[in-house]
C-alpha cells in the first residue's frame, strides 16, 4: 500500500514537473523578445567601463539607448573621439565631435587658507564629518577627506598637500563619480572648452566670508563690471555665478581685479598626472 502511495506520487510529480516545463517552453518562444543584433556591435566598441557618466545604468543600457535614438552617439563620455567615430560608422551616420567631459573641483580652501574651528574625530569620511560641519569654519568648503578621490576609479584624481582634492585634467574621463560622492557639491563636471572658475561657493555675506577663508568670494562685484560680455557674471546670494552660454572664455579680463584669487583662469588644464607626481616632494636620500 505504502509503496502504491510513493509511485503515484512520485508519477503525480513527474507529470506536473513535465508539464510546467512544457509550458516555459512554449511561454519561452511565444513571449521571447528579440534583442538588436547590432547591439553587441556597440558593446565591442564601448570601453565597457559601466562608469555612469551617460547617464544609463551600464554600457549595455547605453546601446540599447542609442540605437533607438534616446541618446546621442557622443553620450559616452569615457569613450572620447574614438567611440564617437566607431559608432558613427557602425550606425551609418555622420560623424560627430565628441564632448570632452572633466571634473572641478571648485574650492580652493585648503589647510593653509580656510580657518578651523576645531578637531574633528570621527570617521574620517566627507560624507560622515559633514553631519556635524567637519573642521573647517567655512560651511560650503571642501571637507577634505577624499571620498571623491576614493569613488575615482580612473586614478585621475589624488589630495594634495593642502588637503584637498585635484584633478588630473588629462587623465579624467568626465564620469561623474566624485561629483555624486561629495556631500556638499562642490565639485561639478564642465566642458573642457571652460577656462574661468570662481573657485569658492561660499554664500555668506563678503566680511563674513573673509574671516573664514582667505580665497573666498567676497561679493566685490569686480569680476562683474570686468567681464566684457554683459551678463557673463552675476552676483548671487553674495557668490559671482558664471554664465557659460555668455561669459568669454578667451580672456582673462575678470579675474584681473579679484582682491581674494578666488576667481581664475586656465586652472584646470595646467594640472596633468606628470605634473602633479613631479611636483610631489622627493623623500630624504
Amino acid at each position: 500500500m505504502t509503496g502504491d502511495i510513493v509511485v503515484i506520487s512520485v508519477a503525480s510529480m513527474g507529470g506536473i514537473g513535465a508539464a510546467l516545463s512544457l509550458f516555459l517552453a512554449y511561454a519561452d518562444k511565444k513571449f521571447k523578445v528579440e534583442e538588436d543584433p547590432r547591439i553587441e556591435g556597440v558593446l565591442q566598441i564601448l570601453p565597457n567601463s559601466n562608469c555612469g557618466g551617460c547617464g544609463q545604468a551600464g554600457c549595455r543600457m547605453f546601446a540599447e539607448a542609442v540605437l533607438v535614438g534616446k541618446v546621442p552617439i557622443t553620450g559616452c563620455v569615457a569613450g572620447g573621439q574614438a567611440v564617437v567615430d566607431g559608432l558613427a560608422k557602425l550606425l551609418g551616420v555622420e560623424a560627430q565631435k565628441a564632448n570632452k567631459i572633466v571634473a572641478v573641483v571648485l574650492c580652493h580652501g585648503g589647510e593653509k587658507e580656510a580657518l578651523k574651528t576645531g578637531i574633528y574625530k570621527g570617521e574620517k569620511t566627507c560624507v560622515a564629518a559633514n553631519f556635524t560641519s567637519g573642521e573647517k569654519a567655512c560651511s560650503y568648503s571642501c571637507i577634505g577627506y577624499g571620498d571623491c578621490v576614493e569613488a575615482c576609479k580612473w586614478d585621475a584624481m589624488a589630495m594634495n598637500d593642502n588637503g584637498l582634492p585635484v584633478v588630473f585634467h588629462d587623465a579624467c574621463i568626465g564620469c561623474g563619480a566624485c561629483a555624486r560622492a561629495c556631500p556638499r557639491f562642490i565639485i561639478e563636471m564642465h566642458p573642457i572648452e571652460h577656462k574661468l572658475f570662481n573657485y569658492c561657493r561660499n554664500k555668506d555675506k563678503g566680511a563674513v566670508a573673509r574671516k573664514v577663508c582667505k580665497v573666498s568670494c567676497v561679493a566685490c562685484t569686480l569680476c562683474v563690471k570686468d567681464c566684457p560680455q554683459e551678463g557673463g557674471i552675476d552676483m548671487i546670494e553674495n557668490l559671482a555665478v558664471l554664465n557659460y552660454e555668455k561669459c568669454l572664455q578667451d580672456t582673462d579680463a575678470p579675474i584681473k581685479r579679484c582682491p581674494t584669487k578666488c576667481l581664475l583662469y586656465g586652472e584646470e588644464e595646467k594640472m596633468t598626472k606628470a605634473f602633479y607626481y613631479a611636483s610631489l616632494k622627493k623623500p630624504a636620500a
